[in-house]
């Protein structure tokens, strides 16, 4: 399954092939509320045709109408802002306060969609950099931790490689878990060498591996787009995938179990020559604190946590399984 962001991609170089103007939408900046986060992509073509999206809808209509009524005629990149009064913030659908920026692009040549593609494809990081005054651009190699900055002269977007997951166990809860995660628009990998667990996946879009998961840690090489959740419930599995892990720079490790068996799991990761710090990475019990019972829930309540994590949030201790479970039993 691509992302939103390749299908845009994808969708340009296609476009460009055949010789059919389009434009390159990105949403740079936003305040108060809105509906897509900067770094949103959208591609519209010049009989109005999109794929990707920058609002819910309706400033996607705009532009449509004004690309259907006079074609794609910008010459150079142009920086347009939307939701600036309580009028345009109702008309355009954004929510009360909002207000969205967006740079719109005309694409060519100069503009390397082609490269940026192929170089997407191949699970490369690349730093995108436009100069707003001419619309050329520059490919470069990114950091991980890089994020979208945009100047009076330059804007710069990063593109490349989905977020992975490596789920161990292909359980029940595995699979609710993959198939919600696949919705977030993660590369999901199961493992489980159990032949009786992998004979009843059959999810699309996610890879369903027979290996030793401590093995497959070290070739997937997991980096900080990376995060694994453990969830046999066995010790010979689980231990040495998480011993593995948590010497990663994967943004999130976590194991299901008890607030009994974490405390006993994270004695026997120290006996690995893990250090404190390293296993203080470990998320566990897994999951936050909403009284979650069935799997569905669960994998809800471990996914709630986990995107918490990814976007640098720091919740109170008592949203967490245990400080939820002490406070409910205090």
């Amino acid at each position: 399954m691509d992302n939103i962001d390749l299908e845009v991609l994808k969708a340009c170089d296609t476009w460009l092939a055949a010789g059919q103007p389009c434009e390159y939408v990105t949403v740079v900046r936003t305040w108060g509320s809105s509906p897509r986060p900067e770094g949103a992509t959208m591609a519209i073509r010049t009989d109005g045709m999109v794929v990707g999206s920058v609002s819910g809808g309706c400033i996607e209509d705009d532009l449509i109408a004004a690309v259907r009524a006079h074609g794609t005629t910008r010459r150079r990149p142009e920086v347009v802002t939307y939701g600036i009064s309580a009028d345009e913030a109702h008309r355009f659908g954004l929510p009360c306060g909002g207000t969205i920026q967006l740079v719109v692009e005309p694409l060519g040549p100069h503009s390397r969609i082609a490269e940026l593609h192929a170089l997407a494809r191949r699970r490369v990081l690349t730093r995108r950099t436009l100069d707003l005054a001419t619309g050329g651009v520059t490919l470069a190699p990114a950091r991980p931790d890089d994020r979208l900055r945009m100047d009076d002269r330059a804007l710069a977007t990063v593109h490349g490689p989905l977020l992975r997951m490596l789920i161990i166990g292909a359980g029940q809860l595995s699979q609710f878990l993959a198939q919600i995660a696949v919705g977030l628009e993660y590369e999901v990998t199961v493992c489980d060498p159990r032949e009786e667990y992998r004979a009843s996946w059959s999810l699309p879009g996610v890879e369903v591996v027979h290996a030793m998961p401590d093995d497959l840690v070290l070739e997937m090489k997991l980096d900080s787009r990376s995060a694994v959740i453990a969830l046999t419930h066995d010790p010979k599995l689980d231990d040495l995938a998480l011993m593995e892990a948590l010497r990663t720079d994967a943004f999130y490790v976590g194991a299901i179990g008890s607030r009994a068996n974490d405390a006993r799991r994270r004695g026997r990761l120290r006996a690995f020559d893990l250090t404190e710090d390293q296993v203080a990475k470990l998320h566990g019990p897994i999951g936050l604190y909403i009284g979650s019972k069935t799997p569905y829930e669960i994998a809800i309540s471990i996914l709630a946590e986990l995107v918490a994590v990814k976007n640098g949030v720091t919740l109170p201790a008592q949203m967490s399984v245990a400080g939820g479970k002490a406070l409910a039993a205090a």
